[in-house]
């Protein structure tokens, strides 16, 4: 007969895991949108656009991650992991970006593998899923990074004049 963990060392395991991702995930939240509001106040509109998007995925990681919790009888923990890094460099909001959500991908795989250890099905698949958004956002901000690199300024500039034809009376 093989043996299988505790079901209240499983539970309390998994609930580590997912409250320290629900912490990861607020702290996204948080730059994300910080990175939208300065991306909006510089005028970069598209790129502005996108941290706002993700970030509103982010919240719906947490959300995700919250029910988890709440099926398995824990409190969520609604503390963010970190403060805002207070960054007004577009590359560099991208580049932080991106190491935010490759940490998240190693952090969401390692938690699935544990999980799938525990015996605990539901919240490795929850981990997998979120694997898969987190490297689409990568995926999102190194070709944003990538095209930045590659056309310099005048990248931006486009973003800034896409944003001047959004202006209500532009026709």
């Amino acid at each position: 007969m093989i043996s299988t963990p505790d079901r209240a060392a499983t539970a309390k395991s998994s609930l580590d895991l997912l409250n320290r991702s629900v912490a990861d995930e607020l702290q996204a939240v948080h730059q994300y949108m910080y990175f939208h509001f300065q991306l909006g106040d510089q005028g970069l509109g598209p790129l502005s656009s996108l941290f706002k998007r993700t970030a509103i995925m982010e919240m719906g990681h947490v959300e995700a991650l919250a029910e988890r919790i709440l099926f398995l009888k824990g409190e969520v923990e609604m503390t963010a992991a970190g403060p805002v890094a207070k960054i007004t460099d577009p590359a560099a909001m991208l580049a932080r970006a991106a190491e935010m959500e490759q940490a998240s991908v190693r952090d969401y795989n390692h938690a699935a593998k544990e999980c799938a250890a525990l015996a605990d099905a539901g919240t490795q698949q929850l981990f997998e899923r979120l694997v898969a958004d987190e490297e689409s956002h990568f995926d999102q901000f190194e070709k944003q990074l990538d095209h930045i690199k590659c056309f310099g300024l005048s990248y931006l500039a486009l973003q800034s004049f896409s944003t001047l034809n959004a202006l209500p009376g532009k026709e």
